[in-house]
Order: structure tokens, then C-alpha cells, then sequence
């Protein structure tokens, strides 16, 4: 066993230390599953026999589901919901989880943000997602949602040792709760990690982001293939946010991790067999990624935490995660990077 490996499971062992806040467009996935029947006579669409309904944490939901999964439910979330049925199921989802979602924010004009999906399999053939139904609101926050949202944030937020700005463009994350967020966990010497899809220089005076390959690109208007063009990415993400440091997520690529002063480390793949849903793999990837920065690994070895987890997650279907032993088991002999 090499250096880094037993330093890498010593820092996987501590991760049911920290407490996380994940801040965002908090969702619940209904996956809705049934057994093909026949084709309706009403229109040529399929006839399902219902035989069970799943409900699981999606969206920002998912990066706390993951932290839960892994520090025993040391995570909090804040986000806004509906005053709607669907409001129920995710906080019986949080409670199931253990995540603590006392500091929701309710807001009747809204929609809880549902993502329903309808699957049906037939005899020895695998189940096929039919159709996807989406219920959210759009809409900007209101002036007193978003005023009730910044002032959680600043009564909530103290009391962890680490955040995350799940952002999915549905609403919640405005420019005043970014400035909220990072000047209270500037304030406390709490880091801030961003996962967001598009306007990635909005987040500044953050820690770290972990966008994704095709998003870096859209914001740094040029493509990525050799290390320079990624050092020049990952420069221009850190000049407009501020950030140390910028892990961008590459697929079957692996991942790579640019920090301050040109740093540059390429983390590749360790397993690439099995591969079944890569559904919410940057939700694991960032989940804990943060939660290995909380317990003071430097960023390299947060990174490959980060990426074990989602080695194992995306053998699942669905929004999955794992947990201390899974990882634990999952450290290779010989970790290889490249720099």
C-alpha cells in the first residue's frame, strides 16, 4: 500500500465528522413503475399496471442525500417549497434520510419541485423510462421569499463546517443569497463550494466549483482538450469568482482539478466497467468533495474521494449514493494522477 493510499482511507474514515449545509433548488424525484399491459384504445400509448411508486431526493436534494449517506446525517439543507401535497414527500424524504429541514422556506405561490418519471418493463426486458413530467416554478423569488431565505441563511449557516450552492437554475440561488452565503461563511472561515450549470461567474469570493466539461466550455467560450487549455480554463473560472481552486468533471475522462498558480492534476477514472446511470454523479462528486475539505484534506485528495464515490454511484439507477464502507473498499492499491 502506497503513501496516498492509507492517507486517502485515514481521510475517508474521519468523513462522518463534519457538518454540511447544502443551499439550493432543493427536488423530489417520483419514479412511478409499472408492468406493460397492452396499448390503450383511447390512443396509441402504452397501458401500465401500476406496481410501485419510489420516492427519491433529487436535484440540490441529492448532494445532501449523499452527505447523509455517508456522515450519519450530519447535513442540513435550505432551499424553498410549496404549500402543496408534493411539499410532504420530499421533507418525509429529508426525515427518512435524517436531513435536517427545519429551515425550509414556504412559500404558497410556489411549486414544490417534482420530477416524475414513468417506467414500465414487459417480461425478460429491462425497465424503460416512458415519460418525464416536471412541475417547478420558474419565476423569480419574490422579494419576501427571498428576504425570509437570506435570513436563514445567516441564522443557519454558523453552525456548519461547510457549504454547498446547488444550483439548477430553477429560482432559488439569486445574486443576493450568493452575497449572503459567502459573506456569512467568509465571516465564520466556513468554505463554499458551487455546482452550478451556466453564469459560473456570478459566484464570487467562493472556494471552489466543480462544473462540469461541457459547462466550462460554454463559459469560457473555447473548447478543452490538452493541459493548457484546461489550465487556461480553470485560470479564468479562479480570476472571475476568486476561487482557490476549480475541479471540473470530464465523464469516462475522470476529473481535473486546476488550483491557484497554474496547479494542475489530472485524476482519471479508476473503474470504468459497470457503468449503468451517470444520473446525479456530479451531485456525489461535489457532495464529497466538500465533505473531504471539511475534515482539512487538501484538494487533490478531495477530489479522488470525490471521485471514488462517483465510481460507485453511477452502478445505480437513478439518484444514488454510497457510503464510508463502499469507499473504504473501493480505494485502489496504486492511485495514479497526473500533473
Amino acid at each position: 500500500m502506497d503513501k496516498r493510499n492509507y492517507k486517502l482511507k485515514e481521510l475517508i474514515s474521519k468523513l462522518n465528522q463534519p457538518k454540511i449545509l447544502v443551499i439550493g433548488d432543493l427536488a423530489l424525484d417520483v419514479m412511478v413503475y409499472g408492468d406493460t399491459e397492452r396499448i390503450s384504445r383511447e390512443a396509441p400509448v402504452l397501458i401500465l399496471q401500476h406496481t410501485h411508486t419510489k420516492y427519491i431526493l433529487g436535484g440540490a436534494s441529492n448532494a445532501a442525500h449523499n452527505i447523509a449517506s455517508v456522515n450519519g446525517g450530519k447535513v442540513g439543507v435550505i432551499g424553498v417549497i410549496g404549500d402543496d401535497y408534493e411539499a410532504n414527500d420530499l421533507m418525509n424524504a429529508f426525515h427518512e434520510a435524517g436531513i435536517d429541514c427545519s429551515a425550509l422556506i414556504k412559500d404558497k405561490d410556489r411549486k414544490t419541485i417534482t420530477k416524475t418519471r414513468i417506467s414500465g418493463s414487459c417480461s425478460q426486458s429491462v425497465t424503460q423510462q416512458i415519460v418525464r413530467i416536471d412541475r417547478q416554478t420558474n419565476a423569480p423569488l419574490s422579494a419576501e421569499t427571498e428576504n425570509k431565505l437570506i435570513t436563514a441563511i445567516i441564522n443557519e449557516l454558523p453552525k456548519y463546517d461547510a457549504v454547498i450552492l446547488s444550483d439548477y437554475h430553477i429560482g432559488t440561488i439569486t445574486d443576493k443569497v450568493i452575497s449572503a452565503v459567502v459573506e456569512t461563511a467568509n465571516k465564520n472561515s466556513i468554505k463554499v463550494v458551487v455546482d452550478a450549470q451556466k453564469s459560473l461567474d456570478r459566484y464570487k469570493g467562493i472556494y471552489s466549483m466543480t462544473p462540469n466539461l461541457p459547462d466550462t466550455q460554454k463559459q469560457v467560450g473555447f473548447f478543452l482538450n490538452t493541459k493548457d487549455d484546461f489550465i487556461k480554463a480553470g485560470n479564468t473560472l479562479i480570476e472571475q469568482t476568486g476561487a482557490d481552486n476549480v475541479l471540473i468533471t470530464c465523464g469516462d475522462r475522470g476529473m481535473v482539478l486546476i488550483e491557484k498558480g497554474n496547479k494542475y492534476t489530472h485524476i482519471p477514472v479508476f473503474n470504468k466497467s459497470k457503468v449503468f446511470d451517470v444520473t446525479g454523479a456530479g451531485d456525489t462528486v461535489t457532495a464529497l468533495f466538500t465533505l473531504s475539505l471539511a475534515v482539512n484534506a487538501d484538494p487533490v485528495e478531495a477530489a479522488i474521494t470525490g471521485n471514488l464515490a462517483a465510481g460507485l454511484v453511477v452502478k445505480q439507477y437513478g439518484c444514488a449514493t454510497t457510503s464510508i464502507l463502499e469507499l473504504l473498499e473501493a480505494v485502489p492499491e496504486n492511485i495514479y494522477t497526473e500533473n
